[in-house]
């Protein structure tokens, strides 16, 4: 998300980037405690990893054929980790040219690409903004003293009926801004974090350290096949914050691709087909944003570069098959229940640096110390170019665990064994626990991003157990 220049005497919130006077304990904005502020960590760049040297006595990951056609008499290629950076659906290899666009999804992203990209304040009142000449706050017109929130009841009296009290002084009305009209105080958003645990799937949502809002989304759910055999879905969605209204943007996404997968599915569709057209179903969930009247006007020379965004990561577990699809830099990992076998990562990230490591046109050395290596070169929206989903099919042989992520996570654990080692023994058996405990990892780490993650254990089917996808 681009930030606002501040002058070097008047540092900014760390959580909503409002200028600060000498001596300040608290925000007067939005009431963040300065007193902890976290060291900022440095950005590390987006580095492609291939799957690591297998340790000896380690045997290799098998992974047994898929079936030869999906529903739709489409090819369902079975990948390997090695085989990375994967292929589409119709199982056809990533573009192999150097990338015609790209988008930054990073807090520091240069204006030049997206001249309209939202600022830390664009959802704050104006009343708490600083004029623009003088930096200072503007004050309100003299009136009723409102009353002190230090002696005041903590009744909520006079508080209209159905609406929110304050939780900072307990007595004041909360605007449809968010904020106390009693004492400003800036209330927490209900996507500030986010948890769910459904069956054999759980994720985890938080705001992280840096951000003044949460722009990632996720959805998880379960439905069965038309043989009676379960399938369980995970989407992670990354808003993009050069865009406007990135937040948006991976809500509509999540829910979008979850809704695809809950019709399709129960219908035959093989997964690979279904995740390819889930993806397709985001796109265009995407895409309806930049169309909505009076959100993006005609007159507005940038409304079409800076269309709603986000990117996309998903994975289906369903006939014994672990079905990825992508768009973007949010990744799948593979962790084995029995860590003497080594972890994989199983996407390959959209991104200006990897393309250019992987048609050598650059070593990594020289891709990730360019300025450009956060750029991502694949997301939805309507300003997207020639959107191609990527999805692949794996058949595990033995039990792990999927870990599906945003790069608020993985940029604390970026290779497959560093991933592994952050997930905790015991998430296997409490995926909701282990996907605490990695946001966690991410926010120990400076939590510089939003920060999703969602855990789905893979059990291998007993022996003589199939289904419509089974090869067993």
């Amino acid at each position: 998300m681009s930030q606002i220049h501040q002058q070097a005497s008047l540092p900014g919130c760390p959580s909503c980037e409002e200028p600060l006077e000498s001596g300040d304990l608290f925000c007067g904005a939005c009431g963040y405690d300065l007193s902890a502020v976290p060291a900022p960590p440095g950005d590390r760049p987006t580095v492609a990893i291939t799957v690591p040297a297998q340790s000896a006595g380690a045997g290799p990951v098998e992974w047994p054929p898929a079936s030869e056609v999906d529903s739709s008499d489409l090819p369902a290629p079975t990948h390997r980790p090695a085989d990375l950076p994967g292929l589409d659906s119709g199982g056809k290899p990533l573009p192999t040219t150097a990338p015609s666009a790209v988008r930054f999804d990073e807090p520091d992203a240069p204006a030049a690409e997206h001249p309209d990209a939202n600022r830390h304040d664009a959802d704050r009142p104006d009343a708490n903004r600083p004029d623009a000449a003088s930096g200072d706050f503007e004050l309100a017109a003299p009136g009723p003293a409102a009353p002190d929130p230090r002696t005041a009841e903590h009744s909520g009296a006079g508080v209209p009926a159905g609406a929110k009290v304050c939780v900072a002084c307990r007595s004041g009305h909360v605007d449809t801004d968010g904020y106390c009209e009693n004492c400003g105080h800036a209330q927490p958003r209900e996507r500030d974090h986010m948890e769910q645990e459904l069956g054999s799937v759980a994720a985890v949502s938080d705001r992280g350290l840096r951000h003044h809002r949460n722009e990632d989304a996720f959805a998880v759910s379960s439905t069965a096949l038309p043989d009676g055999s379960p399938a369980v879905v995970a989407i992670v969605c990354d808003g993009v914050s050069s865009a406007s209204r990135p937040d948006e943007a991976s809500a509509a996404a999540a829910s979008a691709a979850n809704e695809a997968l809950l019709e399709s599915l129960p219908r035959g569709t093989h997964p690979q087909q279904a995740m390819h057209e889930a993806i397709l179903a985001a796109s265009e969930a995407v895409n309806s944003l930049a169309q909505e009247p009076g959100r993006a006007m005609e007159h507005d020379p940038h409304r079409h570069q800076n269309a709603p965004a986000c990117t996309l990561v998903g994975a289906i577990m369903a006939g014994g098959l672990l079905v990825v699809g992508w768009v973007g830099d949010s990744r799948v990992y593979w962790v084995p229940e029995d860590r003497t076998n080594p972890p994989a990562r199983l996407t390959e990230d959209d991104s200006w640096a990897a393309q250019m490591v992987a048609t050598g046109l650059m070593n990594e050395a020289e891709a990730y110390a360019d300025e450009r290596a956060h750029a991502i070169t694949g997301w939805l929206g309507a300003d997207a170019y020639d959107l191609e989903p990527h999805t692949a099919s794996f058949k595990p042989d033995r039990p792990g665990l999927v870990v599906v992520c945003t790069d608020g996570l993985w940029n604390y654990a970026e290779s497959a064994v560093e991933m592994a080692t952050a997930v905790p023994p015991e998430a296997y058996e409490r995926p909701l626990h282990g996907a605490q405990v990695l946001v966690g990892h991410a926010l120990d780490g400076g939590g510089h991003d939003n920060v999703t993650v969602a855990l789905l254990p893979f059990a291998v089917p007993t022996q003589g157990a199939g289904s419509a996808y089974s090869t067993a």
